[in-house]
């Protein structure tokens, strides 16, 4: 074939993922309204909504011509270093789809929205029961794409999940990485307890905190860490969570009028993630080498903002004042050193968006080896409750009391996110090591954030994580940007300094 014809087939195909961006992004907006706003009779109305779109942009994908695009497309030798890189994550998202027949598509769609909205009423309720039948259904779905994508892939079921949402990344690697932070990670997080029971006990910081002034505060924090609000609003959601697209991102947290704490950080959590889309190379953004580099990086971004700066105590002497003054606050509990108690404390509890930093990664490495357990046929969802409090037992030595604080607390498995959790921990590990390597490039970054300032740290990801797209993998992003492959060692040392050595 010629030149001229293999670059044409190219831009046949950067036209198609054009117009399958639109797509996506249509959906994306529909999971929004869906979350945060639409009444629950209109749930079936709009699972089939969802459903009619994922079958179209699966179509879209799958067409024969895209096959022969894609081969004619490979034939062309005047393609840069990006469009190289496109063509190769084309191919990856083609492979992907073409794995997963359009019937079962459509299924998943309607199983995922009807699961969901089960699960919304059975949390409120505490009613397990309703939620297991509707869990198993869609497991079975899940499983039945897994061993497609699997057959296709030469991978086991849940590498082939997994693959979905952290590209590249196999089980074999996360099994290494997590055996090696259980080797330590229990131990720190006994030294760590004993070591603040030692100190300055928290003085509670009493409410209540109307909703409008935590909405207020939190949207002055986004403000300073950099969203722009042209682009994007805040909302209220069951559970926390960054939607939309990279010109119209949707935020959401919830609120808790007796503790303002949970829903800032939550803030700041998915702005993380709304910075990272927002960053995306725009001249790409409606092609494959365009989006995020899966779960992994996403994660890392949140959990950078979050966890890493937000917690910072520079920030927080930074912060506390504001807090104190936009809540009416006074006494000694408003103090800096007060509030970072309560942002550090560190201690076992039932709810993983609540968690601590040191006691986290133990929330995720239950649910790693739960839903393995499920995708691979040994665990169904009427045992899970059983296995879920024996697993919370045995890692944090504390039970639910019941199972919407148990088994039924996350959105993950009803939505059918099932190799999802893992990202959480090692999103954890590259934060570490990005904001190390983010130090060191800037010698006043912890400085700047003392001033409320984010733009040497913003500025650092948005070069060496944001703008690289789509067009590394996953481990060569983090490679790149710390000059250290993905580990424990910063976590380790990031841990150790923040909590025992101060």
């Amino acid at each position: 074939m010629s030149e001229r014809n293999s670059t044409a087939a190219y831009d046949a195909l950067k036209s198609r993922f054009e117009r399958l961006s639109a797509l996506y992004g249509a959906q994306a907006v529909l999971h929004w309204d869906r979350a945060t706003m639409m009444p629950e009779g209109g749930a079936g109305a709009r699972a089939e909504q969802q459903a009619a779109l994922s079958l179209i942009a699966h179509e879209t994908l799958t067409a024969p011509e895209v096959a022969e695009l894609l081969e004619a497309a490979h034939e062309a030798d005047g393609l840069g270093e990006w469009d190289r890189a496109n063509l190769s994550e084309m191919v990856r998202v083609h492979a992907h789809a073409t794995a997963t027949p359009a019937t079962l598509v459509t299924r998943l769609s309607r199983q995922k929205s009807h699961t969901e909205m089960v699960w919304r009423r059975a949390r409120a309720q505490n009613d397990y029961a309703s939620l297991a039948p509707e869990l198993d259904r869609l497991i079975e779905l899940v499983r039945e794409q897994a061993a497609a994508k699997a057959d296709a892939f030469g991978l086991s079921h849940y590498d082939a999940l997994l693959d979905g949402y952290d590209p590249g990344r196999r089980s074999a690697d996360i099994d290494a990485l997590f055996a090696d932070l259980e080797s330590f990670l229990p131990g720190l997080l006994r030294e760590v307890m004993e070591h603040q029971a030692k100190g300055p006990a928290r003085l509670p910081i009493e409410g209540p905190f109307p909703v409008a002034l935590q909405e207020r505060i939190g949207r002055e924090v986004m403000g300073l860490i950099g969203f722009d609000f042209a682009h994007g609003r805040l909302d209220v959601s069951h559970h926390p969570f960054t939607g939309g697209v990279p010109d119209d991102s949707r935020i959401t947290t919830r609120y808790d009028e007796a503790d303002f704490t949970e829903s800032l950080m939550a803030v700041i959590h998915e702005t993380g993630h709304s910075l990272y889309e927002r960053g995306l190379p725009a001249e790409w953004r409606s092609q494959p080498v365009g989006r995020a580099r899966g779960m992994t990086i996403h994660e890392s971004q949140s959990l950078l903002f979050e966890m890493q700066a937000a917690r910072t105590e520079s920030f927080i002497r930074f912060l506390a004042p504001r807090l104190k003054a936009g809540f009416g606050g006074e006494g000694a509990a408003w103090e800096p050193e007060n509030i970072l108690r309560h942002y550090r404390k560190v201690a076992p509890g039932f709810i993983r968006v609540q968690a601590d930093e040191v006691s986290y990664p133990l929330h995720v490495m239950l649910r790693y080896r739960l839903e393995r357990a499920m995708i691979a046929g040994e665990l169904k969802a009427a045992d899970l409750p059983a296995a879920w409090n024996e697993g919370m037992e045995k890692s944090l030595g504390i039970v639910p009391p019941d199972d919407a604080t148990g088994c039924m607390q996350d959105i993950h498995w009803p939505s059918g996110s099932f190799g999802y959790f893992p990202t959480y921990t090692l999103g954890a590990l590259a934060a570490a090591q990005l904001f190390a390597a983010a130090k060191r490039e800037h010698d006043g970054l912890e400085e700047a954030l003392g001033e409320g300032d984010f733009t040497p740290l913003l500025g650092f990801v948005r070069t060496h994580v944001h703008g690289k797209g789509a067009s590394r993998t996953p481990d060569e992003i983090i490679q790149e940007a710390t000059g250290e492959p993905l580990g424990t060692v910063a976590f380790r040392a990031h841990i150790e300094a923040r909590y025992l050595y101060k």
